[in-house]
């Protein structure tokens, strides 16, 4: 039987479409954390929302890449989709921070599907001088999205309800989901090896584990913690083991020897756990120190979105000309010195000075993100792309995953030390704080004091992330000279 021929325009544009979605779901998750923290109460937990979506997107994620291999993209794509929408129309329905987080999970676990899809899709059809212009277009659909996103669910969270800023991924979602049943076609795959059930089981408990132990940093449960930590080592254990005598393994451990492989997945990992520490925190800053509307604080981000479409075409012309480690050192230069100047802005910083920031930011991004994508790609044999992908999207997830958890941890500690010090001061101030509407019903003479603890709260996150791009400069520094080793 003939495979009928793929409608490249259609397909790209599903493709768009998908990570439009994405976009839309995650800049007005953040633009209306605050809201939803008044909402529920639950600022202790507000971490989770992220870092469980996080968590089951990434245990997710490398066994939808091995099926892909296995079955095809497009099946998988829509099996991905529909549990997204699911998660998102649960999770418009949630009338507590429990039920929300659950729903959260849902969806992470469909956007496993999603993310690693679309740039595999990418790589099966378009060639490797055509690929970097294409994920820089597709870098535009993410920027268009973060400009709309922030206007939109500002405008949802004051006038109708932050439940609503989940249901619109269904129209979205429904839209991307037609044109990849009818337009897009593929050869059908057949594998004859065993499927590495025990892989990707004893993966999911690595990756549960470290979740959980990264959530218990700080924490007195040392005991508790230290058990968490024993099982993903023993689980990681299980897992190399396995994989060395897996007729088709999960993950092949060869892959690693690769040290431009491996260096370019770790950066990406480094800076995808800066970057959600950018966009969750910047909109808490608007909102709890500068006192702007939710619509405000998701806007002080946009700017880092419209410049990551300029740094992915810029990497896209750089990466035909020059090495990978060359481009990633001054991009990694740029978003170490943006995210240095937020862990020292003062409490009286003007808005407009946090969208030159952004920009700033947005472009070291760019080029960061895009390079690290095409060269991992192109790092593999063509039989691996689909696994390759999916592996350097589980980088980025789980560098997300652990960062937003150590974040929440750095953020927790400071407001409960800020607190101590003075008895007027409760939790659930910062809770009211973070939302303007809420913050009115706090004690004037209180507000300026909890500026000053969310305010050291922010530095701390921040300069954190300037550490992380120090070690990612010296990661890529690593596997540079390999490179150069080897020529």
């Amino acid at each position: 039987m003939k495979t009928k021929k793929t409608n490249l325009v259609l397909v790209t544009i599903a493709i768009f479409v998908a990570t439009f979605m994405t976009a839309i779901e995650g800049t007005i998750v953040s633009t209306a954390m605050p809201t939803i923290i008044g909402s529920l109460n639950g600022i202790s937990m507000m971490n989770w929302v992220f870092s469980i979506y996080l968590l089951t997107s990434s245990i997710a994620t490398p066994i939808y890449g091995k099926l892909s291999d296995r079955m095809g993209r497009k099946p998988i794509f829509i099996v991905g989709l529909v549990i997204f929408l699911i998660g998102s129309t649960l999770a418009g329905l949630s009338d507590s921070m429990m039920t929300l987080i659950l729903a959260r999970a849902l969806q992470g676990i469909g956007a496993g599907a999603i993310q690693p899809m679309t740039f595999t899709m990418i790589a099966d059809i378009y060639p490797f001088e055509k690929r970097a212009k294409v994920l820089g277009l597709n870098g535009s659909a993410w920027g268009i999205a973060s400009i709309i996103a922030p206007l939109l669910g500002g405008y949802i969270v004051q006038h109708l309800s932050w439940h609503w800023i989940f249901f619109i991924n269904i129209p979205v979602g429904l839209i991307t989901l037609l044109l990849v049943i009818f337009f897009f076609h593929e050869t059908p795959r057949t594998a004859k090896a065993p499927i590495d059930y025990f892989g990707a089981a004893t993966l999911s408990v690595v990756l549960l584990a470290l979740m959980i132990s990264a959530q218990g940093i700080g924490t007195a449960n040392l005991l508790i913690n230290g058990f968490w930590i024993i099982v993903a080592i023993v689980a990681a254990w299980l897992f190399v083991r396995s994989e060395a005598h897996a007729k088709d393994p999960l993950i092949p451990l060869a892959l690693f020897k690769n040290r431009l492989f491996l260096g370019v997945n770790l950066v990406a990992a480094l800076i995808s756990g800066v970057l959600i520490g950018f966009e969750v925190y910047i909109p808490m800053w608007m909102q709890g120190i500068l006192g702007l509307p939710a619509s405000m604080g998701g806007f002080a981000v946009t700017p880092s979105s419209v410049m990551w479409i300029f740094g992915s075409f810029l990497a896209g012309r750089l990466i035909v000309e020059k090495s990978a480690p060359k481009i990633l050192t001054w991009s990694l230069l740029i978003i170490g010195i943006g995210i240095g100047v937020l862990g020292l802005l003062p409490i009286g910083t003007p808005f407009w000075t946090f969208l030159l920031v952004a920009a700033f930011l947005g472009t070291g991004f760019g080029i960061t993100i895009t390079t690290t994508t095409v060269t991992a790609q192109n790092a593999v044999s063509e039989d691996q792309v689909g696994l390759a992908t999916s592996l350097n999207t589980l980088s980025r997830t789980i560098g997300q995953t652990i960062m937003m958890s150590s974040f929440g941890v750095i953020q927790n500690t400071l407001f409960a030390q800020g607190i101590k010090h003075d008895s007027r001061l409760k939790m659930a101030m910062l809770n009211k704080l973070i939302n303007p509407e809420t913050a009115k019903q706090i004690a004037s003479e209180l507000i300026p004091k909890l500026r000053d603890i969310l305010l050291t709260a922010m530095h701390g996150v921040y300069w954190v992330g300037v550490v992380l791009v120090v070690i990612a400069l010296a990661i890529n520094f690593w596997s540079g000279r390999s490179a150069k080793d080897k020529a």
